[in-house]
């Protein structure tokens, strides 16, 4: 199932151990070479202090709409305590806001989300803001990660026009759990109506 990336933002770290929130994720770390995130920079009063601390993505348990499980606060380590995440960090990688174009250097708008799928945590998808003179009839565009050729500090390239992302979006097999795939069909017809009860002066008549 896919994930709506936003979903993952200011969730609730939920410890085995202390039986409820300890801590909430503030932004995810996303490595750049595959989309796959890491972690999570996390918050909260029972971990707040002069260095940023990290949950890395191997110690959640589940996850689930009440939040992220975890065995005890103690997975919530100081950021250089994971060496891969902090040399992620080093790299100051932010996928949201980056701008997206095609080989061809047509501007397709910036990355204004994503989706993941639920197991793995890696990104399948990418939500782009349109810009301003494109954004009248679509607000944004969905691109599929097989569309992907490069990610760099500035910018995410990709294969083809917008017209052939939208065709091949159509054709994929999956459809996101936060699009409604009933939105355009009409609501189905009942078996049966159910009998309508009378009121008292009706029986009486």
């Amino acid at each position: 199932m896919l994930i709506n990336g936003s979903k993952l933002i200011e969730t609730p770290v939920l410890s085995l151990q202390a039986g409820g929130p300890v801590a909430w994720t503030r932004k995810a770390i996303i490595d750049p070479d595959n989309l796959k995130i890491l972690g999570f920079i996390v918050h909260g009063p029972l971990i707040d202090g002069k260095d940023e601390h990290v949950l890395d993505i191997k110690s959640v348990r589940e996850f689930s709409q009440y939040g992220m499980v975890i065995d005890s606060i103690e997975e919530i380590v100081s950021e250089d305590d994971v060496v891969k995440i902090a040399k992620i960090l080093k790299l100051k990688f932010d996928l949201i806001g980056l701008k997206v174009e095609t080989k061809k250097k047509s501007k397709l708008g910036k990355v204004s989300g994503f989706t993941c799928t639920e197991n793995d945590f890696i990104i399948q998808q990418l939500i782009v803001q349109r810009p301003a003179l494109k954004s009248f009839f679509d607000s944004e565009l969905t691109i599929p990660r097989s569309e992907i050729v490069e990610i760099n500090d500035y910018k995410v390239i990709v294969k083809d026009e917008e017209k052939k992302i939208k065709e091949r979006l159509e054709h994929e097999d999956f459809i996101p759990n936060f699009v409604n795939p009933f939105r355009k069909n009409p609501d189905p017809e009942p078996e049966y109506a159910p009998a309508q009860s009378q009121s008292p002066d009706e029986q009486d008549s």
